[in-house]
């Protein structure tokens, strides 16, 4: 790489060239941009020639601009969720765009159905070209995360996470299930979706690398263009932006998957060509393809938050790689910028994002650009390229000549969602993306007319095979009810066997002592979404099934095939040891017959073609120079006779500490690296046995949901004495107060009436005096929930939290409390009261 050492410049020189470049300002901290010793070479980036602007466009654009008020533009570029903000307010704010997060939906549920959808775009659509009180009004766009088909709409088709597709090394089929993708979001009245993820994930203890098609970035630029035509059609050709296509954003830019420990929103201290080489490898087809809109990360590299980084965002991203469309934040990601709050950062736009996405911040934030627009913070200049740009992009998609959504092709129509073609494009998907490790003796393909024993929580539960993003963020909670259109995994094969004349007996836990001719066992991750599926390590724990129930199986000479649900390659021999063969399934989605399809091989040229887009982990432990247990490109066939012997069941994790992630509380105990402590005065005790007392407070055992699950909390005194969940180290919980995480815990009153506890949480070398008032109800065990942002507001820096939860009462106060844990924001209303 070449090195340029910075010039030192006098200050005079340094106000000149700001005034050249960015307008004459005095406040140095609002223009300041993402800078570190490490500089960005831009001409060492790959050079791609700008697809050629419409002359038609930009005249209308050049014709448009001057009409527009200062305060339409800054409208322009602010996004805000459809949770936060009504139809009155999109036409008031002259608002550029609006979006639906994973827990945001109209009406009471994370999603809705098509009519419901279809009746709030118009109501946004028509909001926005309302031209009352303007020369002339801009229609908004409507965005969605549709990431792997449109989950958020009830009788869409969900397709397998973007892991198994990758392993399916078919870009052809990619491209068909981006094209159905599209058309299944005309039907709900959608614009755009914020696909496709272009990732290269290195550890995947990244909660969101399933995300990620492959770890080779070879096999993220061979898929990335062809989810741009699928989505939005070929560029130049009649067919771009017309009926049945949306609007694609590429994302995350960039090296969102390198950060340090797969932690998301993290940092990737990596170097500029790894970087440019492996992490920028999607985007250099995407580009060319004409993707219209590009995410920035929420993650850094080398300390450098790329939402503020004018290097990669505005000279290399719009300047070397040609892309002429508009950079979209991610959520409230803009405040992350350093000097920057969720609801004022020039920093950013300066740097080159040209639509913030302010989910709930978007008013504050409205008001405070449109202030720095007035007094030359953020130039004229950049906010008329920034609105130039989303301008382009609206044009394009024929956003201004559609009409309202429910007017246009498709829209409205649930006939349309669900179509046996495309159904039958999803099970292709499924097939192509299993991947066999194992089939000892050649138990596989099996015989269908024998007696099938199914076992495992994964069978039944279509929730559990789609994963997070799907009905709702975290994809939990969810049953087969909301899923029309679809088929669970035990279905599938009760349909291949019924048929065949075979019988299936269906044991969820196992436990049933039936003759049977073979066991499938389908058992693995439950369902998570971004950082909520961090991990400190990769050892697969087993949840909803006993595994060890298949050793009895084996015992009794029962061929064993266990069918693994996950978001990624996870270490998992003792299951592998237990298993005659072992299929990894990833999340497959909604059409759990084509797993069927293979482990009974139904029709003659069916085969396991899928190969691990992705290493597969020899031990729980991550280490860069480990070998992996198969490699990449691994995958067996029905004719490959490779037999996988007996595997080290040591994880490795023997010496590792194990942090918790995101239970405080549970069954009783305290969850590593989290204790119990009691504080009176300057006395700090921990709890060692139960029952026990410090001060006026005492604390002793009760039952909850089982036997001494919860405390029972009593103050005899006003001193307003505190039980506390500490830790010796402390703990950066700023992702999870920004992406509306949630304090959640079960309490009650052991008084006949209400009371009222002092609930706070604690950083770092800060005085620890700040509480919210929670009403805890009487007789009956409630669940209360604070959202993390109102501890924030406080003042506590949660980035370094020592203490989880501090609660004080006065005296007399008696409560029970149990279940305490960080939990996602279920109705996308932050809240401070506990409701």
């Amino acid at each position: 790489m070449r090195i340029v050492k910075p010039l030192t410049l006098p200050v005079s020189l340094c106000c000149i060239l700001s005034i050249l470049v960015l307008g004459c300002t005095e406040k140095k901290n609002a223009t300041a941009v993402e800078k570190s010793a490490n500089l960005v070479n831009p001409e060492d980036w790959p050079s791609i020639k700008p697809l050629p602007l419409d002359p038609a466009i930009e005249a209308q654009i050049d014709e448009l601009l001057p009409k527009l008020t200062l305060e339409q533009k800054v409208g322009q570029v602010i996004q805000a969720d459809n949770g936060s903000v009504t139809p009155e307010e999109v036409k008031q704010y002259r608002l550029g765009a609006v979006l639906s997060g994973g827990n945001s939906a109209p009406g009471p549920l994370p999603y809705a159905d098509t009519k419901t959808w279809l009746e709030m775009a118009d109501k946004y659509y028509n909001a926005s070209i309302d031209d009352e009180g303007v020369e002339v009004a801009i229609p908004c766009i409507w965005g969605i995360d549709a990431v792997h088909g449109h989950a958020n709409l009830t009788g869409a088709i969900v397709f397998p996470h973007n892991i198994g597709l990758g392993a399916m090394h078919n870009p052809d089929l990619i491209e068909q299930i981006a094209t159905v993708t599209a058309h299944e979001l005309t039907v709900s009245g959608h614009d755009w979706t914020f696909a496709p993820t272009l990732a290269v994930p290195q550890d995947v203890r990244w909660g969101r690398s399933y995300e990620g098609f492959s770890e080779d970035p070879e096999i993220v630029r061979s898929y990335a263009d062809r989810i741009v035509y699928g989505l939005q059609g070929r560029f130049g050709e009649e067919d771009f932006m017309g009926a049945g296509r949306v609007i694609s954003s590429a994302k995350h830019f960039l090296a969102d998957g390198a950060t340090e420990k797969g932690v998301d929103q993290g940092d990737a201290l990596i170097s500029e060509e790894e970087l440019r080489k492996i992490h920028a490898a999607g985007y250099y087809s995407a580009i060319p393809a004409g993707v219209q809109t590009v995410m920035a990360s929420f993650s850094s590299w080398q300390g450098r938050k790329l939402h503020g980084d004018k290097d990669l965002l505005t000279d290399v991203l719009k300047g070397q790689l040609g892309f002429n469309g508009f950079v979209v934040g991610d959520w409230n990601g803009h405040g992350q910028v350093t000097g920057c709050t969720n609801t004022d950062c020039p920093q950013s736009l300066n740097a080159g994002l040209d639509m913030f996405m302010a989910p709930d911040s978007w008013k504050d934030l409205y008001e405070s650009t449109l202030k720095h627009v007035k007094d030359g913070t953020v130039p004229m200049e950049r906010l008329d390229d920034a609105v130039r740009r989303i301008l382009r992009v609206k044009m394009a998609s024929g956003i201004f000549t559609k009409g309202a959504p429910s007017t246009r092709k498709n829209a409205g129509d649930e006939s349309l969602l669900g179509l046996p073609e495309n159904r039958a494009i999803a099970r292709q998907a499924v097939r192509e993306s299993m991947v066999l490790l194992k089939n000892n003796g050649g138990v596989l393909p099996l015989d269908a007319t024998k007696t099938i024993l199914v076992v495992g929580d994964g069978a039944e539960s279509i929730s559990k095979a789609c994963g997070g993003w799907t009905r709702s963020w975290q994809g939990v909670g969810h049953t087969n009810d909301e899923f029309p259109n679809s088929e669970s995994i035990l279905d599938g094969i009760r349909e291949a066997v019924h048929k065949a004349g075979g019988k299936v007996i269906y044991s969820a836990n196992g436990d049933a002592r039936v003759a049977a001719d073979v066991v499938i066992a389908i058992y693995g991750e439950d369902p998570y979404a971004e950082f909520q599926g961090d991990r400190e390590n990769l050892d697969f724990v087993p949840n909803g099934f006993d595994v060890n129930t298949l050793a009895e199986f084996q015992s009794q000479g029962i061929p064993v095939v266990s069918v693994f649900l996950s978001g990624r390659p996870l270490w998992s021999n003792p299951e592998i040891n237990l298993s005659d063969a072992f299929v990894a399934a990833w999340l497959p989605g909604t059409e759990g017959g084509g797993i069927s399809d293979l482990l009974f091989q139904r029709d003659p040229s069916f085969d396991f073609t899928g190969r691990l887009s992705f290493s597969w982990p020899a031990s729980a432990v991550v280490s860069k120079d480990s070998e992996p247990l198969f490699k990449l490109g691994y995958g067996l066939t029905y004719k490959n006779s490779a037999t996988v012997d007996q595997l080290s069941e040591n994880s490795g994790l023997e010496n590792n500490a194990i942090a918790s992630t995101g239970e405080f509380f549970s069954k009783g105990a305290a969850v590593a690296p989290w204790g119990l402590w009691l504080r009176s005065g300057d006395l700090n005790k921990q709890i060692a046995s139960f029952p026990t007392s410090v001060g006026g407070l005492i604390i002793s055992k009760i039952d909850h949901e089982a036997q001494e699950d919860a405390l029972r909390i009593k103050w005899t005194r006003s001193d307003h004495d505190q039980m506390r969940i500490n830790a010796a180290s402390p703990s950066d919980m700023s992702r999870q107060a920004n992406g509306a995480m949630e304090l959640t815990f079960s309490a009650r009153s052991f008084k006949a009436s209400d009371v009222v506890v002092q609930i706070g949480m604690c950083s770092e070398n800060s005085s620890c005096d700040q509480f919210l008032d929670i009403n805890i109800a009487a007789n009956d065990w409630s669940e209360y929930r604070i959202s993390l942002s109102c501890f924030a507001n406080l003042g506590v820096d949660m980035t370094k939290v020592s203490s989880a939860l501090m609660i004080t009462a006065g005296e007399g106060v008696d409560i029970g409390l149990s279940n305490i844990r960080l939990e996602s924001d279920i109705d996308a209303k932050p809240g401070c009261d506990g409701k």
